[in-house]
């Protein structure tokens, strides 16, 4: 099934119309500040997930900090190489999705694509909380209300994504740059210190470092590189929204992925080596990333940047979604997965429907979890790892097929990149499948078996529409229009003159009650009907209840078996007030009227509105 749209042809020389062409895209620029923010507020929870998980096994498991980032950090130039790859492939969008629907067959696609329409709605949720929850611990009385506040958030980044893609780009870049070069500064002054600046921050908090420990097994180090590699989410952002950059879009792409890859592995080692180098220990209601930022610039107004910074950049992360989503819901929706409605673009080449769909599901999530990041960590990453394992599949695949030069070391490095990503899947999903994950195992099939049931409704109208063959030639047949009536009045002769224009013959029907006001009625309107005498006849329907719709329905079916062959076309004459108010004073007759035939027959309605204008100031 496919949508069918027609523009209207512009004369030579004309300009562009402003809601399209490249200005409503990114550049590599606005597209790092649109596309990265989810992987580059990461850092503020990344490092810290490691730390807590070495923390299990005292100071001597805090040693291993460094070494699971630098194989995170590999992971990360494997996946950025990989997707820099999948972007020159697949330049019209769709990431691990368009590699499976590619290499790897249907099932397989739908899988990739569910895992990452999860992945982008937990984004979201988690990254307003996380936000929130940083804004709220700088200030104890708001915590209360952070439900409302997620939801404020949330809606201004709906509304900035609804002006376009390029507009939230240019609203976001400012606080992306300042969370960079602090973050960066932070780093650069930490490494020039020999002891911490200040240690204010933890002052009085109780440590969470187990004591006597002095082992660090294979199973706790894989469990520390899966929850840090919660960093690595967002990375597969820009190959999902390949077409919203200018043109050339795949080469504009690539450089965005190269940039952000370069900055978010920086950022995680330079940060890795300041928590061995400092010897920080995880403690209760401090961030080690609040720690850092004290003992490097100390407890001074840089401090209060880099976590307003941080909270600022956490809250508006969410805005990766909204870039990546719409484009991703716009190819399920042109493969016959998701209502067509998601194709669509409205003005600035947004993809409305898309944005709007996030934000409601992501608001319903904050509802359901009240705000609270905690409800919400143990589901987010494992949807996004799913796609890295098939995309990294998919190219695999890829390379045997086409057997470019220096294929095997791609088919290589693509490989170690599925099964890296395969195994942290699967860790994940098994040290959090009793803290909430098991949602997404349960949820991932749902919308699977969504995305199938969307599939074959589109296939069996297709086969009614007879799409993809050559309908029969169109032939004259007989044409009945039907109008019904209530009253005399100029909407009648405008819909009478509408129906003699369209029909070989015309019925006006009005329905009769045996109520003695309605009886009486409409012998009122027989008798002005035989004095205007339009030509048409007036049938009466009676009707024993105070129906309206049904007996009209009935009337058509009766209608349609006594003339087989003809095409029968109800015309409902509708007033349309000229102001917006006056439309609540209508009796919504003809709605009634509608809804009977559309329900009970195959006639033809056309309903025809009758503008009445405004009366002079």
């Amino acid at each position: 099934m496919t949508v069918l749209a027609t523009d209207s042809a512009a004369p030579a020389g004309a300009e562009e119309p402003p809601d399209t062409g490249d200005r409503h895209k990114l550049t590599a620029l606005t597209g790092l500040a649109a596309l990265s923010l989810d992987a580059m507020a990461s850092v503020a929870y990344g490092p810290e997930a490691i730390v807590l998980v070495l923390a299990a096994a005292g100071g001597y498991g805090l040693g291993f900090t460094l070494p699971v980032t630098l194989a995170i950090a590999a992971l990360l130039a494997v996946l950025v190489a990989s997707y820099r790859q999948v972007i020159a492939a697949f330049p019209d969008g769709g990431g691990s999705y368009a590699v499976a629907k590619a290499h790897l067959g249907r099932r397989t696609s739908l899988v990739a694509a569910a895992s990452l329409v999860l992945d982008y709605v937990l984004n979201v949720a988690v990254a307003v909380t996380a936000g929130v929850a940083a804004l709220t611990s700088a200030f104890p009385e708001l915590y209360g209300d952070r439900l409302w506040l997620c939801v404020a958030v949330l809606v201004l980044i709906t509304g900035v994504n609804l002006r376009g893609i390029v507009d939230s780009a240019k609203a976001f870049i400012v606080p992306t740059a300042v969370f960079i070069a602090s973050i960066l500064a932070l780093i650069v002054v930490g490494l020039f210190r020999s002891a911490p600046a200040s240690t204010e921050a933890a002052a009085g908090h109780a440590s969470v470092l187990a004591d006597n420990a002095t082992t660090v097994g294979a199973l706790l180090l894989l469990k520390a590189f899966a929850s840090g590699c919660s960093a690595l989410t967002g990375v597969e952002a820009i190959a999902n929204a390949v077409p919203s950059f200018r043109t050339p879009s795949a080469r504009r792409a690539q450089h965005a992925e190269v940039a952000l890859g370069a900055l978010l592995g920086v950022m995680l080692i330079g940060l890795s080596v300041l928590i061995s180098r400092f010897g920080l220990q995880p403690v209760e209601g401090v961030t080690v990333l609040a720690q850092l930022a004290d003992a490097s610039v100390g407890h001074n107004w840089a401090f209060y940047v880099v976590q307003f910074a941080t909270m600022t950049l956490l809250a508006l992360s969410a805005n990766t979604s909204f870039g990546g989503l719409p484009v991703l819901l716009k190819l399920l929706a042109r493969d016959n997965y998701l209502p067509h409605v998601f194709g669509l673009k409205a003005d600035r080449q947004v993809h409305r429907h898309g944005v709007l769909a996030l934000a409601l599901v992501s608001a319903a999530l904050l509802v359901f979890s009240g705000g609270d990041t905690n409800t919400l960590v143990p589901l987010f990453a494992i949807g996004v790892f799913v796609g890295f394992t098939i995309a990294q599949t998919g190219m695999v695949l890829h390379w045997l097929r086409l057997r470019t030069p220096r294929w095997r070391g791609k088919a290589v490095l693509n490989g170690l990149g599925a099964v890296l990503t395969g195994v942290s899947a699967v860790v994940v999903t098994a040290t959090k499948f009793h803290e909430g994950a098991w949602l997404i195992v349960v949820a991932l099939p749902l919308l699977v078996a969504a995305f199938e049931a969307v599939h074959r409704a589109y296939a069996r109208i297709g086969e009614r529409l007879g799409i993809g063959r050559i309908p029969e030639p169109p032939h004259r047949a007989r044409s009945l229009v039907i109008v019904p009536v209530s009253s005399l009045t100029r909407l009648t002769s405008e819909a009478m003159t509408a129906a003699v224009s369209l029909g070989d013959e015309v019925h006006a029907v009005t329905v009769c009650h045996p109520d003695p006001e309605d009886r009486a009625q409409a012998e009122a309107l027989a008798r002005d009907w035989d004095l205007w005498n339009p030509g048409v006849p007036l049938v009466r329907i009676p009707s024993a209840h105070r129906a309206l719709g049904r007996p009209i329905a009935c009337y058509v079916r009766e209608l349609a078996a006594r003339t087989p062959g003809a095409r029968i076309t109800v015309l409902i004459p509708e007033a349309e007030p000229a102001r917006l108010w006056q439309r609540l004073l209508q009796n919504q007759r003809g709605a009634v009227v509608a809804h009977a035939l559309r329900r009970d027959t195959d006639a033809v309605i056309c309903r025809l509105r009758f503008r009445l204008s405004a009366p002079d100031a």
